[in-house]
């Protein structure tokens, strides 16, 4: 098997189930659900309805899994001009590897594959440091807001889409195709078997 195109696309099974995958099915939801409890409820005390908020379902998870285990996810919206990141959580036992930056890495190339040229995200202001990392920026001077009682500060980064991002006047077959797969031919390509 060739190397994987897209860093949001590197789990496969050369790699033992250890990657980066685009959640597709529900099975894959519950470790990101699992993965997000263990953080935000166990550790840092979120409520459940503050942790789980009625967006799940209208947004993108990517899943980073070590030898089929869940090990850190992220999930991200996406609105008319910008694309939100939100959600990073990585379990504890994994925290002094590299999966937070390589899914956050994804997570920006996910974005720009899909033609999205603004990203946003809130951090609390511990937090600040990882995301300018990846050239996020604060917001309005870092006006801190109160978010769940936390102190949180608005961040955005510029980017570059892709040359080859999914738009309009680009191949009609790419924007019918899974979330995340816009280069590999998808069902409806195929003829119908009835």
């Amino acid at each position: 098997m060739s190397a994987p195109r897209h860093r949001f696309a590197t789990n496969d099974p050369e790699h033992r189930g250890t990657g980066i995958s685009v959640v597709h099915g529900l099975d894959d939801l519950m470790k990101v659900v699992a993965v997000r409890s263990a953080v935000f409820l166990g550790e840092e005390k979120f409520d459940f309805a503050q942790q789980f908020d009625g967006n799940d379902l209208c947004a993108t998870h990517l899943l980073y899994s070590v030898e089929g285990e869940p090990a850190a996810c992220i999930r991200i919206r996406f609105f008319g001009d910008f694309a939100k990141m939100e959600r990073l959580a990585v379990r504890k036992e994994f925290r002094r590897s590299r999966i937070a930056f390589q899914i956050v890495r994804a997570a920006v190339d996910l974005c720009r594959a899909k033609g999205f040229r603004r990203l946003y995200g809130h951090a609390k202001q511990d937090k600040l440091d990882f995301w300018q990392f990846f050239g996020f920026k604060l917001r309005d001077n870092g006006a801190p807001f109160d978010l769940a009682g936390y102190a949180v500060v608005e961040m955005v980064e510029e980017v570059e889409p892709f040359e080859d991002a999914v738009r309009l006047g680009g191949d009609p077959l790419r924007s019918i195709r899974p979330e995340g797969r816009w280069d590999v031919p998808g069902i409806l390509e195929e003829p119908a078997k009835l």
